[in-house]
C-alpha cells in the first residue's frame, strides 16, 4: 500500500511539472510596415485588420509590453506564465502616424518604430517633427533601421573592407542621427528586408545591440540576441484565422545560435537540429516557402530538413512547428538568403 501511495504521489508530481512547463510563455513580436488600405499589399495591413488584431490581443488577455524590456525578460526566461506581445513598425511610414497611432493610443499599448533615417521627411514617410512628437511619449520607442535601408549582408564578390565601411556607416550614422535629433540611443536594430548573415550579427554584437529579423516565431530563452524573430503582420500573414496560433506561440526549444547562417551555399539548403527532450518527431511539421509541407528525416536524434527542389526567390524560409501544450505551438522559422539573386 505504501509503495502504491508513493507511486501515486510521484505520478502527481510529474503531471504538475508537465502542466507547469506547458503553462510557461514567451514574447511574441509583431512586425508592421504600412497600416493603410491603398499601399503595396506585400507590406500593408489594412486599417480594419490592424484594429481587429489589437482587439484579439485584448480579448486573449495578452500583455503588450515595450520591446526592449520584453526582449530582455524573454531571453532570460523570466516571463513564467505571462504571455507577452510587442508591437513594432519598420520604416516610419506616414500611415503609421496618421492611421495606426490613433488606434494604438485608444488601446493604450506601447510600440516601437524602427527608422531608416535618410528617408524621414520624404514622400510617404513621417517627418522629424512627427517622430519627435511620438518619441516624447513614454510608451513609444524609436530605434535604428539603418541610414538608407540598403541590403546589409555582404554581397557576392564585395571586398571585406568595402562591406565593413558601408555597414559601419549605416549602423553608426543612423544611431548618431537619432541621438542628435531625438536624444535617444536604444540598443536595438531591425535588419532591412530581414536580411542578415553571421558577419552582420557580429557587428551588432560588438555594439551590444539586439537584432530583429522578419522570420516568424516567439522570443524565449532558446532565442539569440542578434537573430530575434518577429511575425510579419501584412494582410497575407496577419489574418485572424491564423493569428491566435501566432500570438500564443512559444520559442522553439533548440538554441537559435546553433542554427545555420542564413546565407545559402547550396540550393535548396539543408537545416538540422536535435530533437532534444521536448520534441517528438511524430508531432513535428515542417514547411518551405511556396512549397507547403515538406518531409524531414531523423537520424540518431537529429532532424534534417531540406526542400525537394531549388528556390527561385532571394529570400525564403523553412518553418517547423510542434505542439507546446495548452493549444500553443513551438515555432521555428529559418530565413535563407540567396545573395546571387537581384536585390529588391
Amino acid at each position: 500500500m505504501i509503495i502504491i501511495k508513493r507511486l501515486r504521489i510521484l505520478t502527481l508530481i510529474a503531471a504538475l511539472l508537465m502542466v507547469g512547463n506547458a503553462a510557461k510563455a514567451d514574447l511574441v513580436i509583431l512586425q508592421y510596415h504600412h497600416v493603410d488600405d491603398s499601399t503595396p499589399a506585400a507590406t500593408s495591413t489594412s486599417v480594419s485588420l490592424f484594429e481587429a488584431q489589437l482587439q484579439m490581443i485584448q480579448e486573449l488577455d495578452l500583455e503588450v509590453v515595450p520591446l526592449l524590456s520584453g526582449t530582455r525578460q524573454a531571453l532570460a526566461g523570466e516571463l513564467e506564465t505571462s504571455r507577452q506581445i510587442a508591437i513594432t513598425f519598420d520604416d516610419a511610414y506616414e500611415s503609421v502616424y496618421s492611421a495606426a497611432v490613433p488606434i494604438l493610443e485608444r488601446f493604450g499599448v506601447p510600440y516601437t518604430i524602427f527608422v531608416n533615417t535618410d528617408a524621414i521627411g520624404s514622400r510617404g514617410y513621417m517627418t522629424w517633427d512627427e517622430i519627435r512628437e511620438l518619441g516624447k511619449l513614454e510608451h513609444v520607442t524609436i530605434a535604428n533601421h539603418s541610414t538608407d535601408h540598403a541590403h546589409m549582408a555582404r554581397r557576392t564578390g564585395e571586398p571585406e573592407t568595402q562591406w565593413t565601411s558601408r555597414v559601419n556607416h549605416s549602423l553608426d550614422e543612423a544611431q548618431k542621427e537619432l541621438k542628435r535629433k531625438l536624444g535617444i540611443d536604444e540598443p536595438m536594430f531591425a535588419y532591412p528586408y530581414g536580411e542578415f548573415d553571421e558577419a552582420l550579427e557580429a557587428k551588432l554584437a560588438e555594439r551590444g545591440w539586439y537584432g530583429y529579423g522578419q522570420q516568424s516565431g516567439a522570443v524565449g530563452r532558446w532565442s539569440h540576441d542578434t537573430r530575434l524573430p518577429r511575425f510579419p503582420m501584412a494582410n497575407a500573414y496577419g489574418q485572424l484565422g491564423s493569428l491566435k496560433d501566432k500570438l500564443l506561440s512559444r520559442a522553439f526549444p533548440v538554441p537559435a545560435k546553433d542554427l545555420p547562417d542564413g546565407v545559402i551555399d547550396s540550393n535548396p539548403p539543408a537545416m538540422s537540429f536535435p530533437l532534444g527532450e521536448q520534441l517528438d518527431a511524430n508531432r513535428l511539421t515542417c514547411f518551405a516557402s511556396g512549397m507547403g509541407r515538406i518531409d524531414f528525416t531523423v537520424t540518431d536524434g537529429i532532424v534534417r530538413v531540406k526542400a525537394p527542389k531549388a528556390f527561385q526567390s532571394r529570400r525564403f524560409r523553412y518553418n517547423c512547428t510542434h505542439p507546446a501544450g495548452q493549444g500553443s505551438f513551438y515555432w521555428l522559422s529559418q530565413q535563407w538568403l540567396d545573395r546571387d539573386k537581384p536585390e529588391d
